[in-house]
């Protein structure tokens, strides 16, 4: 609603702008202007704090000598560090999100995913107080989390699918052709009653609960995820495959995927375009291997002398693909031990059995569209397991593993800043581990060492670090978040000692 023009032709300071409040909107503080922020070129004014209210059409100003309730307070003291690196690492999304997003709704996304990664298993309803108390407020003032206005958002979000799928096709349509693309699935409890994506899914037993399929498809070379989409708990992964690709525009690459990913339940996504391609294993029991001899290994791999490989061509239905199979000795090994163990505690050996088994202990056969060197197939697969790695993080570090919503639109609205959440987490993974922080500690230290550099505000009007423990203090000159003490000059060399006569 627009402020009426004589309440903004009120004599009133200058820099400052009038704000309608209340109910109906027939309230009106004058807040002070304390600067202005560049969004995408655009000088865009920053509002301050409230120094007055027009009451009658007069201009009455706050009187400071009155002290202020503690409940109305300012924040003094506020959470730093891992704000401070969370933006540096992430603030070039907000470009993605402007793209799609009103600038108001876009900061409200970027907000609410950069809390979940400062504030582990945080809930809606806190997240209001963790935005005031971090500096989250002095870098992006005026965002709106409280609790109704979070839930109210995360179901428009929902409603507004499209801008959601947008935003990971604009992802999907930056992947290179020669990019590997890591595609799996994770369970996320959901025993909602009321929403169509909570089902009982193939841990139901185990569980006891119901779930929502979440798939993600992860970039191995920027080690990040590059989009993700939700399914009911009770769909198969297979079943999925070929929706989850489309849907995305995923067209270009080579994914590499589990055996829950056939390359047949995608067979049209790979079909219809040539840029697109697909590495995956076959079940040990499939008839290629037996076809084409493929435990008959005929070399040894260049990179691990343990690795035995055979690769073959096979043509099918007028299609060309390339089979490779490896048989890692040490994995074999541990098979065998595995298989011999059980066998013996529940007296069910037979040797018939075992020289069947010893055949296939320790192999992997991989089908691709591509003619590859086997060294490079093999240590593509290989590197799949950093999804899993992914995956373990999102549910543990960020504490994902449950979605707190209820119908079918706040989940996703929600998922969508999970998906974000999890975005920078891999950003912050890769920026510990390019400082060497991981070999020391884990995820979690660095970020409760990040937690405890606070900023007080000072009589001065400046934010000041407080004091922390030297240990800790190197770990933020590492990160870049304080400069680093430069070295003293190093003492010329003196004159050599006269040897005594």
């Amino acid at each position: 609603m627009p402020i009426p023009r004589d309440i903004l032709d009120v004599e009133r300071p200058k820099n400052t702008v009038v704000i309608a409040y209340g109910r109906d909107k027939s309230l009106y503080a004058v807040r002070k202007r304390v600067g202005c922020k560049n969004v995408n070129g655009r000088h865009l004014p920053v509002n301050g704090p409230t120094i007055g209210h027009i009451i009658d059409h007069v201009y009455i100003p706050i009187d400071n000598s009155t002290p202020v309730p503690v409940s109305e307070a300012p924040v003094d003291l506020k959470d730093w560090a891992d704000i401070e690196l969370c933006d540096e690492l992430f603030r070039s999304i907000q470009t993605d999100l402007f793209k799609i997003y009103d600038q108001r709704d876009a900061m409200k996304i970027y907000c609410i995913s950069v809390l979940r990664v400062c504030n582990a298993g945080i809930h809606d309803w806190e997240l209001k107080e963790a935005y005031e108390t971090s500096f989250l407020s002095e870098l992006y003032p005026g965002v709106a989390l409280s609790k109704n206005t979070v839930s109210a958002f995360e179901n428009d979000l929902g409603k507004a699918y499209s801008k959601i799928r947008t935003f990971m096709r604009n992802r999907a349509a930056a992947v290179r052709m020669d990019n590997h693309l890591l595609v799996d699935g994770t369970l996320k409890t959901d025993n909602s009653e009321v929403n169509s994506l909570s089902d009982f899914s193939r841990k139901a037993r185990v569980k006891g609960t119901r779930d929502i399929s979440i798939l993600y498809a992860f970039d191995l070379e920027a080690m990040e995820p590059v989009c993700s989409k939700c399914f009911p708990g009770n769909m198969l992964d297979c079943t999925a495959y070929e929706e989850f690709i489309s849907e995305n525009g995923i067209t270009k690459g080579i994914v590499v995927a589990d055996k829950g990913f056939p390359e047949a339940a995608a067979d049209e996504q790979f079909k219809n375009h040539p840029d697109l391609h697909y590495l995956n294993p076959v079940k040990r029991n499939s008839t290629l291997i037996a076809k084409h001899h493929l435990l008959d290994f005929t070399g040894i791999l260049k990179c691990d002398d343990q690795i035995t490989f055979r690769k073959e061509k096979s043509e099918y239905q007028g299609r060309t693909k390339w089979l490779y199979a490896f048989r890692d000795a040490r994995k074999a090994a541990k098979e065998e031990h595995d298989w011999l163990t059980y066998a013996k505690k529940t007296g069910n050996y037979k040797l018939e059995v075992l020289r069947k088994k010893q055949k296939v202990f320790g192999t992997v056969v991989l089908e691709c569209d591509l003619d590859l060197d086997p060294e490079i197939a093999y240590k593509a697969y290989a590197k799949r397991w950093e999804i899993e790695v992914f995956m373990r993080f999102y549910k543990t570090a960020c504490e994902f593993d449950d979605t707190r919503e209820h119908d079918d639109y706040s989940v996703i609205g929600s998922e969508f800043c999970d998906f974000l959440a999890s975005l920078l987490t891999c950003r912050l993974i890769n920026k510990f581990d390019s400082v060497h922080l991981l070999d020391d500690m884990n995820y979690k230290k660095i970020m409760s060492i990040l937690n405890r550099a606070k900023k007080v505000h000072t009589d001065q009007n400046d934010w000041q670090l407080i004091r922390i423990n030297v240990a800790y203090t190197e770990v933020l000159q590492n990160l870049g978040l304080l400069p680093k003490p430069k070295e003293p000059p190093k003492k010329k060399r003196g004159r050599p000692r006269k040897n005594a006569v």
